[in-house]
C-alpha cells in the first residue's frame, strides 16, 4: 500500500463567487479566464489537494503504524489514504490527458502535508481525527462548488462532475468517520480545526494561481 502511495506521489507533480447568467457560480473568479482554462484550473487545484491529502495521511501513518496499540486508527488511515491515492491517480491522468500544468508548489505540499499529518498524530488520535474532519470539510465544500460551476457547461463536463461527486462522497465519509471517532474531543479543537481549515482554503486559492 505504501508503495502505491509513493508511486502516485512521484507522478506530475473569502469572498463569495459571483453568479453567472444561468444562476450557477462562475467557473473562475479570475477575470478573463476562458471556460477551458477554468476547468484546467479546477483540475490543477484538485490534483494539488489530493496530493496534499495523501501526504497528510502518510505523515499520520508514519507515527501510528509504528505503535502496536494503534492498530485501529492505523487501519482506518490506511483505508483513507488508499482512497486518496485513487483520487490522486485519477487527477494524474486528467493532468496528462488535458495538458494541465501542475502547481509549482508541489514540493511545498510534499513537505507541509506530511508535517501537518505527523504533527497532529503526535498530538494524539483525537487531534489526528480533528485534522481529518477539518480538511475533509473544506474539500467537501470545495467539490460542491466545483460541481455547481460545472453545471454551466451542460453535458460538456458531465464525466468530470461525476468523478468529483464520487470523490466528494468518499471525502464526506472520511469526515464522518473522524467525527464519530471523537475529533471534536481533541484538545483545543475549535482553534486547531479553524487553523487547519483556514490553511486549506488558502492552499486552494494559491493553487488556482500558481
Amino acid at each position: 500500500m505504501a508503495k502505491r502511495a509513493d508511486m502516485a506521489l512521484r507522478r506530475p507533480g473569502v469572498k463569495q463567487p459571483r453568479k453567472s447568467p444561468s444562476g450557477h457560480q462562475r467557473l473562475s473568479e479570475q477575470p478573463g479566464v476562458t471556460r477551458g482554462a477554468a476547468v484546467e484550473e479546477m483540475v490543477r487545484v484538485d490534483h494539488a489537494g489530493e496530493y496534499g491529502a495523501v501526504r497528510i495521511y502518510s505523515g499520520q501513518l508514519a507515527v501510528f503504524e509504528r505503535l502496536p496499540h494503534k492498530r485501529k486508527i492505523t487501519a482506518s488511515l490506511l483505508h483513507m489514504r488508499d482512497e486518496e491515492v485513487e483520487h490522486l491517480s485519477k487527477f494524474n491522468e486528467l493532468i496528462a490527458e488535458r495538458g494541465v500544468r501542475p502547481t509549482v508548489l508541489t514540493p511545498f505540499w510534499h513537505v507541509a502535508g506530511f508535517a501537518l499529518g505527523a504533527a497532529t498524530a503526535l498530538m494524539g488520535e483525537k487531534a489526528a481525527h480533528a485534522c481529518t474532519a477539518a480538511v475533509e470539510e473544506v474539500i467537501d465544500d470545495h467539490y460542491r462548488g466545483q460541481i455547481e460551476r460545472l453545471k454551466d457547461l451542460g453535458g460538456e463536463e458531465a464525466q468530470l462532475a461525476e468523478t468529483i461527486e464520487k470523490f466528494r462522497q468518499e471525502e464526506v465519509r472520511h469526515k464522518e468517520e473522524a467525527l464519530a471517532e471523537g475529533a471534536e474531543q481533541a484538545v483545543g479543537y475549535p482553534l486547531l480545526s479553524g487553523v487547519i481549515r483556514t490553511g486549506c482554503k488558502l492552499a486552494i486559492r494559491v493553487a488556482e494561481k500558481v
